[in-house]
């Protein structure tokens, strides 16, 4: 497609077509699934001059496209998939993974080093948290985690605590998982200038999974990374598992090179699978917003439920989170958490008692899913942590998904019932 017909053209329009000619597959609409292992080359030069630009030992010259080699190194589902990837957040370059845990994974070894101090946001995804805490401390790179209602003053005593000259990265999931806090990504981008030096630069990483590429666009707000459990909102149909990087062509040089060493990128059937989300992507997640402000909006009416965490529920009453979502999100999304009054018994048995709605881990799907995030995705992560951020044993989590509002009120208000 002409450079002037992509400019002129939404995402949700370029995702049917962008990067893909039918002439180069017999005609066919779709991508086919290039299911191969390696890739033949008309000569051996033609071969030479395809390492020595997957290698890094030169870099492209203009306009040479770079050669397919070897599944793990490119092919031409995953090309296309995360060319199509980089037009809703504007990234320079994207790259695929197996799982949302090995883009994290790979991320933070390609950019940290023996020494190196992250600071995230806290609470984090279970997974994440366990690899921030559990892992990277055995490579000694150490963490530490901040509120939402930390202001920067609090934020930068707990950095010079830490050690300033340590700082390397500030990793942020907003909307927390599974409390909807928000954090201010512009905010953190300028902090991360503040403790940058001519020889360390601290990169911004965001976990965007909670907003998808629709609702929130991290490297617009600042942040060097945005990264994606691909299997949620992208995926959209619980049937694969992947994730995602996005950024500039600097920052993703070196995770491009970890992923082609660790073997952590996602196969050929995935790519296939996820351009093909793609093409619903917006309407999915339109539909999965409209019904979550409804689906919020009854419970947050109930009796048998205390509190509801809904980003479409702040108000100026919030103060700085008001702030933060009105700047930064351009939808209340399809997540939301709310206590059920009494405790874990009282959850289980609305969670055991759900029908429509499925007891399920996961987010982001055409279905709707609910699950107990203190016993199930968050269970590994320090109780006292878990108690601070209101991860308790009556919190539930729900995903909102595509069905008729109603009959999902429905199905809520019938398991309340049992409660």
């Amino acid at each position: 497609m002409k450079e002037r017909d992509i400019r002129n053209m939404r995402p949700e329009s370029l995702m049917m077509s962008h990067g893909y000619n039918p002439e180069w597959s017999e005609g066919a609409i779709k991508c086919p699934i290039f299911q191969t292992s390696t890739f033949v080359f008309k000569t051996a030069e033609e071969g030479k001059r395809f390492f020595e630009v997957a290698y890094g030992l030169r870099d492209k010259e203009p306009e040479e496209e770079m050669g397919l080699i070897y599944s793990r190194l490119n092919n031409p589902d995953l090309e296309i998939l995360e060319n199509r990837l980089c037009l809703w957040d504007g990234a320079e370059e994207a790259l695929v993974f197996e799982s949302g845990m090995s883009a994290i994974s790979t991320m933070l070894l390609a950019h940290l080093n023996p020494g190196d101090i992250v600071l995230h946001s806290d609470p984090l995804y279970g997974g994440t948290d366990h690899f921030m805490n559990n892992v990277l401390t055995r490579f000694g790179i150490n963490s530490f985690g901040v509120a939402s209602w930390d202001d920067m003053d609090a934020v930068r005593a707990k950095i010079e605590e830490h050690g300033a000259d340590k700082l390397k990265m500030i990793y942020i999931e907003t909307p927390a998982n599974p409390t909807n806090h928000l954090f201010d990504i512009e905010a953190y981008a300028e902090l991360a200038k503040e403790y940058s030096t001519t020889d360390r630069k601290v990169l911004v990483a965001v976990d965007n999974t909670y907003m998808g590429p629709i609702w929130q666009h991290p490297l617009k707000a600042g942040a060097d990374l945005v990264l994606y459990s691909a299997t949620k909102y992208i995926g959209g149909h619980s049937d694969l598992i992947a994730g995602a990087c996005l950024g500039s062509t600097e920052v993703m040089t070196p995770i491009r090179g970890m992923r082609t060493f660790m073997g952590s990128m996602a196969g050929p059937w995935t790519g296939w699978l996820l351009m093909r989300s793609l093409e619903t992507l917006k309407v999915r997640m339109d539909q999965q917003a409209r019904n979550a402000e409804k689906v919020a909006d009854y419970l947050r009416d109930h009796p048998k439920v205390d509190k509801v965490h809904y980003l479409g529920h702040l108000t100026e009453a919030d103060g700085e989170q008001y702030k933060i979502y009105k700047k930064q999100y351009t939808s209340g999304g399809a997540m939301l958490a709310f206590t059920v009054k009494g405790g874990e018994p009282e959850a289980f048995r609305f969670l055991n008692a759900l029908n429509l709605v499925h007891l399920a881990v996961s987010l982001g799907s055409t279905e709707s899913l609910a699950e107990h995030p203190a016993t199930m995705t968050h269970a590994d992560v320090d109780p006292v942590l878990k108690e601070r951020m209101g991860i308790n044993g009556s919190l539930v989590r729900l995903s909102v998904g595509v069905e008729y509002h109603e009959d999902l009120i429905a199905d809520l208000a019938q398991a309340l019932e049992k409660v």
